[in-house]
């Protein structure tokens, strides 16, 4: 073990509205030693998602916020150095929640070991971890897509929208994505297959939608709500059902932004469902065999955006926010 400190970025001040660079702290303590049945690991990757911005307030969630001048949370792939678990030996790795720190301790019981065969380990972060359960679960078991079917997609090529896109078209959907460029608009639909791409930032969303949807909206994956979800709702088809995933629209808002008209959800009789990854962990074992099996056979695409450096964290998590990512969005903290 070459390093003889633990860096850590912790929560400096609480942000409001947009988090800038100077809400965050690099700061260094001791490494940690594993007392009995804790294992002590390296971080070799941190994923970087939207909800952590919940995190950062003092707003009524379903996590609890995090304290000023502790370390940020988030999920991690790390690697075992010392351990006093029977189940751990040095040189595993594992999927823990460490956040943002070179080093941590952690029950053994709360770990889970990594084959490094099976996929890349960051894919433990992404398509194979809590954003790929998310797309599998809230478009399956809400969503319900059926062959023929139309689905909408919004931030579409970002971690989650891109895998719940890939396996609408796998159930025979047909699949509009919505993203914030044109490079990501050529992306989904040359690279993963979807069937329309609309750019948010230079296309009438209303427009644009009925255009690509003719026939109406059967699904909508909703990872941000706002405006899109607004213009969704009026084109919405009879019986149709609304995965609410995300609202990256509304993380950085320092009030609520006004809401869209609810009035097509009782016309239709709609159904918009909240979504939490935490609720459908029972899940995880048809969704690990599915997207294995679709991503070795070449029917799932995976997209990183690998960040080098914890101390660049906060930039990048700032960029995140923007939409300034391409692909589920890693922090490369170690070798």
């Amino acid at each position: 073990m070459a390093d003889t400190v633990n860096q850590q970025i912790v929560l400096k001040s609480r942000p409001v509205g947009e988090p800038q660079e100077s809400d965050f702290a690099l700061v260094e303590s001791p490494i940690p030693q594993p007392g009995e049945g804790e294992v002590l690991n390296r971080t070799i990757y941190l994923s970087l998602d939207p909800y952590m911005r919940g995190r950062l307030s003092t707003n009524a969630s379903y996590a609890a916020s995090t304290e000023l001048n502790s370390v940020i949370v988030g999920e991690t792939v790390s690697q075992v150095i010392k351990s006093h678990h029977p189940d751990f030996q040095p040189g595993d790795f594992v999927l823990s929640n460490h956040g943002w720190q070179t080093y941590a301790v952690a029950k053994g019981k709360t770990l889970r070991k990594l084959d490094p065969n099976q996929a890349p380990l960051s894919y433990y972060l992404g398509v194979l971890g809590m954003p790929g359960l998310t797309a599998y679960a809230a478009l399956l078991d809400i969503g319900q897509p059926k062959a023929g079917e139309t689905v909408v997609i919004s931030a579409a090529s970002g971690a989650v929208g891109a895998v719940a896109g890939q396996i609408a078209k796998i159930k025979g959907a047909r699949v509009v994505g919505i993203v914030g460029s044109d490079e990501k608009r050529d992306y989904i639909v040359k690279e993963l297959g979807f069937d329309v791409g609309i750019n948010r930032r230079t296309q009438e969303i209303a427009s644009a939608l009925q255009e690509a949807a003719p026939d109406g909206i059967d699904v909508y994956f909703d990872n941000t709500a706002g405006e899109i979800l607004e213009a969704v709702l009026q084109q919405i088809n009879l019986g149709a059902r609304i995965p609410l995933v995300g609202l990256i629209s509304q993380y950085n808002a320092s009030s609520p932004p006004p809401g869209p008209n609810l009035l097509p959800l009782l016309i239709k009789r709609a159904l918009i469902k909240g979504f939490l990854v935490s609720d459908y962990q029972h899940r995880f074992s048809d969704f690990a065999r599915d997207v294995t099996e679709w991503l070795q056979s070449g029917q799932l695409k995976y997209k990183e955006d690998v960040v080098v450096g914890l101390e660049n964290a906060p930039r990048a998590f700032i960029g995140l926010l923007r939409g300034e990512n391409f692909g589920k969005l890693i922090v490369k903290v170690s070798q």
